[in-house]
């Protein structure tokens, strides 16, 4: 006999199955001796009051064994001999369009300028050890993209696109604990991450699919409106309908599709700071004990949104038991991202806080701030000749000026940081009373911290907001404002600076047939899972295209 129960119970009766079946056999009345398995169907904490609670709803098998599996597994045919379709990006984005294409019949032929998700680490090492950042292989770009190295939280609020519970049962497939399928927010944690994207990689090989790492898409095909394939940076050509799919950081796909006429549409951002407290504080705040979260509670997690003076001010991309990584593609930047190992064991929890960006805010006088002169042969100045020759019809801002401006705070930002990777930081009450701090505490940060005054040189319509949202914070929560915090500079890639723009029914863009921009690189997701959601969705809008032809 099956049964299914609601439970709102204290965290050590939550523990573990064992815990649960005692506790359900003395509320329900059942002998714990016939109840043969607890399967936990959602959970979540509820932090709200002294004492904490669990809420889960469970199924209890009675003299009864489960049979089937906690997730659905997906059939993956072999396509060889298929038709091919070009995704370009190996991230969420990419990977779930290429598995969602083998479903459908069709071959994907992967292509990522970065190396696979094993060979990136030590290229990540590199950051921290001898402040190089390799420009194609970085925690932007290899395998799994931005989120392999970054958390792996799966929590999203984008439910009306597609279907995100079917990406979660795709992960647990490839290697994932299925806890993501019952946590309030599922999270796989950077250590365990890496091993589910080749799984998912291996999945796409064996059945016929094609993966290419370092090698860099450098243009489009685009015959008469149409794109008919890519070429590669070692003059390789593929051919066939294509998914760009190539994460929020591809600042040359931008200029590349901007100076060939492929549309771009302007977009708001988020730009601030990570602000990295001591995990124990964290927890004592939330969960209301001044001994932390005790055995059977995990790290605290917080989430703080305030709109200050017409804009957003809020807390990003939250990792509790963390760390602080540093997240710059390219040299002359740095720029900073948080993540978690699966356990969020570290002393630490850190978020990005930022403020909210939008088009017309540039050009600002807010925002004229002091950036280094660009060589003349960078990225940058490319991106700088393309605005100045092709000034915005309208008068207003150009389309990739918000792209422009994350280049320049994250110029201005590493020559902070002595021209390396050791991040300007400040203490948080410091930067709220306008004060240099003279030391800094202990931080995850493994690159160094150098101490800098934020408060004088991030732009004021940045730096004022985020003063004013920490003291409404601190406001909110007694004891999160404080110098025992750090501020390190700069959190600027929350999401693309731009859209691709696409047609809404068709998911092809608005002008070139057969080129269908995905996931958060083309403006259309804001994490893991809303990018996998999109990625099935460019895969499904492509057999539809290749099926009308």
């Amino acid at each position: 006999m099956i049964h299914e129960y609601q439970l709102r119970i204290l965290p050590e009766q939550a523990a573990s199955e064992q815990a649960l079946k005692q506790y359900i056999g003395r509320d329900k009345g059942l002998d714990v001796r016939t109840i043969q398995a607890v399967r936990v169907l959602k959970r979540s904490i509820d932090a709200r009051q002294r004492t904490i609670f669990v809420n889960v709803k469970v199924r209890v098998f009675v003299n009864e064994t489960p049979t089937d599996e906690e997730f659905r597994r997906t059939l993956y045919n072999n396509v060889e001999g298929k038709p091919a379709v070009i995704v370009v990006g190996a991230g969420p984005g990419g990977l779930f369009a290429a598995l969602r294409l083998i479903e459908l019949g069709l071959r994907p032929i992967v292509v990522e300028r970065g190396k696979n998700v094993r060979d990136r680490k030590e290229d990540l090492a590199r950051i921290s050890r001898e402040h190089h950042v390799n420009p194609e292989s970085n925690y932007s770009f290899g395998e799994g993209g931005a989120g392999a190295y970054s958390d792996g939280k799966l929590y999203t609020r984008s439910k009306k696109r597609g279907n995100a519970e079917k990406i979660l049962h795709v992960f647990c497939q490839h290697g994932a604990s299925t806890a993501i399928l019952t946590d309030a927010h599922p999270h796989i944690g950077t250590d365990k991450l890496p091993r589910v994207i080749e799984n998912m990689r291996h999945t796409i090989e064996e059945c016929g699919g094609e993966v290419h790492f370092e090698t860099r898409m450098d243009a489009l095909l685009i015959d008469h409106g149409k794109a008919a394939g890519i070429v590669t940076h070692t003059g390789r050509r593929f051919l066939g309908p294509v998914i760009l799919a190539t994460g929020h950081s591809a600042r040359d796909v931008y200029r590349w599709l901007y100076a060939n006429g492929v549309r771009l549409e302007q977009k708001g951002l988020a730009v601030g700071v990570r602000l990295e407290h001591p995990s124990l504080l964290i927890d004592q705040l939330q969960y209301h004990n001044k001994n932390g979260r005790g055995k059977y509670l995990p790290a605290a997690e917080y989430s703080f949104v305030q709109q200050v003076d017409g804009r957003g001010v809020y807390s990003f991309c939250m990792c509790p038991g963390g760390f602080v990584v540093p997240a710059a593609s390219g040299p002359h930047q740095l720029v900073v991202n948080g993540m978690s190992p699966s356990n969020r064991g570290t002393q630490w929890s850190n978020s990005g806080m930022v403020v909210e960006l939008r088009p017309e805010d540039l050009p600002h006088p807010d925002l004229r701030f002091q950036a280094p002169d660009l060589l003349p042969d960078s990225a940058e100045a490319a991106t700088e000749q393309l605005i100045r020759t092709s000034p915005s019809a309208d008068g207003g801002p150009h389309v990739l000026a918000m792209m422009r401006f994350q280049e320049q705070l994250e110029q201005a930002c590493w020559q902070q940081g002595n021209r390396r990777q050791t991040a300007p930081a400040q203490r948080m009450a410091d930067f709220t009373r306008k004060k240099l701090s003279y030391d800094l505490p202990r931080s995850s940060y493994s690159p160094g911290l150098v101490s800098s005054p934020l408060h004088f040189w991030l732009p004021p319509f940045i730096g004022e907001r985020l003063r004013k949202g920490f003291e409404l914070f601190g406001k909110s929560s007694r004891g999160f404002l404080t110098n025992e915090a750090v501020m390190i500079a700069v959190e600027t890639r929350t999401s693309a600076p731009v859209r691709i723009a696409r047609d809404n029914d068709t998911l092809q863009h608005v002008t070139v047939e057969g080129l269908f921009p995905c996931g958060e690189g083309a403006g259309y997701a804001g994490g893991i899972v809303s990018a996998g959601v999109d990625g099935e969705r460019c895969a499904e809008a492509v057999a539809a295209y290749l099926k009308a032809r």
